[in-house]
Parts: structure tokens; C-alpha cells; sequence
């Protein structure tokens, strides 16, 4: 009787553990989702531009669902506002003064609407990302890298979002 009573214990408290990218806490009747042409408030159009591309790459490549353009014809619509975009340097080569390295932090807002009831099934607000790359400090080397860290950004938001719409977080 008493291991009975136990074994129904452990079963009742149970944890609820799950291998990770194996939920989807999203409702069983969403086929497709939509991503909506992202919102910029900045001057960086190359970051709206970037997430979501990287998002569709992220949802058609770990998730089941499809990504279609039509707004119309999805089940869900993910949108997406880029609220801030911040850079400031983090270091400086002493010898020229410049800055050798510069961290870019931007301010998002992602939320996905089922289509046909407009119920909120994810959101993500004041959300603030961050990355930080390299300046030459020889100016005949420069190389540019600023689209590279906010390409490395937009990866880095879209594995998250899509981890969020899978494990809720």
C-alpha cells in the first residue's frame, strides 16, 4: 500500500521536464505563420530588413510551420517593432585615441497574433539585445563590421523568438 501511495506521489509532482526544441506550446490548429515587415523607429533599415529573414530561416528550419508572405492567408502573425538602436564604444586603442571596439544594443518589441481571433499567443516587450565588434585600428585594414555584428544579431534574436514560441520563454 505505502509504495503504491508513493509511486502515486511522484507521479502526481512530477516536473513537467521536456528535452529542449521538443514543445510547442503554440495551439495544435496554427499551420502558418506570417511575419509582418518589421517597425523601425531607428536609421538602421538593414536591421529591419535582417530579423525577419533570420526569423523565417529559424521557424522553416526548427519548427513545423509554414512561413508564407500573406498576411491574409496565415494562421498567425508574427510582428515586430525595432524601438532603439544604441552604439558606444567599449574601447579604445591607446596609442590613437580611436575606438577599438563598439557595442550595439538594441531595444525590440516581438508579438505573435493568431489571425482569425487576434488573441495574443506571444510577446516580448522593452526586449534588449546585444552585440559588440571589432575596429581596425589600422585605418588601410579597416574593414567595416558593424552589418556583420547586426547580422550575428538578427541569428542571435531569431533563435531566441523561436525558442520562445516553442518553449515559452
Amino acid at each position: 500500500m505505502r509504495t503504491a501511495l508513493g509511486l502515486l506521489a511522484c507521479l502526481c509532482v512530477s516536473c513537467g521536464y521536456h528535452i529542449a526544441g521538443r514543445a510547442d506550446l503554440l495551439p495544435g490548429n496554427l499551420r502558418t505563420i506570417a511575419i509582418a515587415p518589421f517597425q523601425n523607429a531607428t536609421t538602421r533599415y538593414k536591421l529591419a530588413e535582417a530579423l525577419p529573414a533570420a526569423i523565417s530561416r529559424e521557424l522553416i528550419s526548427r519548427t513545423r510551420y509554414q512561413v508564407t508572405t500573406d498576411l491574409d492567408q496565415a494562421d498567425a502573425i508574427l510582428h515586430g517593432a525595432i524601438v532603439n538602436y544604441f552604439a558606444y564604444p567599449t574601447v579604445f586603442d591607446p596609442r590613437s585615441g580611436r575606438a577599438a571596439a563598439v557595442q550595439v544594443v538594441v531595444l525590440l518589441d516581438i508579438r505573435l497574433i493568431e489571425r482569425a481571433t487576434g488573441r495574443l499567443l506571444y510577446q516580448r516587450t522593452g526586449w534588449q539585445v546585444q552585440e559588440r565588434y571589432e575596429i581596425s585600428a589600422d585605418q588601410a585594414a579597416y574593414i567595416e563590421e558593424s552589418d556583420a555584428a547586426l547580422d550575428r544579431l538578427s541569428r542571435e534574436v531569431a533563435r531566441a523568438v523561436v525558442s520562445g514560441l516553442l518553449e515559452g520563454f
